[in-house]
């Protein structure tokens, strides 16, 4: 399953590789895209609950995230 995203507040590639490295992280997801933009999307075998991209996200700094 293919799941998109809007990551607001990035500002540079920086940014970028640290919330694909974030969320690269959380159990059971792979090829995660992030482009400065703001578009974000990864697979996964099974959803991923909205609350657990967003931790992820803010653990790469001060960012937001919402469903595409």
């Amino acid at each position: 399953m293919i799941s998109n995203y809007t990551v607001t507040g990035m500002t540079c590639e920086h940014c970028v590789k640290a919330v694909t490295e974030e969320v690269g992280e959380i159990e059971g997801v792979s090829d995660v895209k992030v482009e400065l933009s703001g578009a974000m999307s990864f697979s996964s075998e099974n959803p991923v609950d909205l609350s657990v991209v967003e931790a992820a996200v803010a653990e790469a700094g001060d960012y937001t995230v919402k469903p595409a």
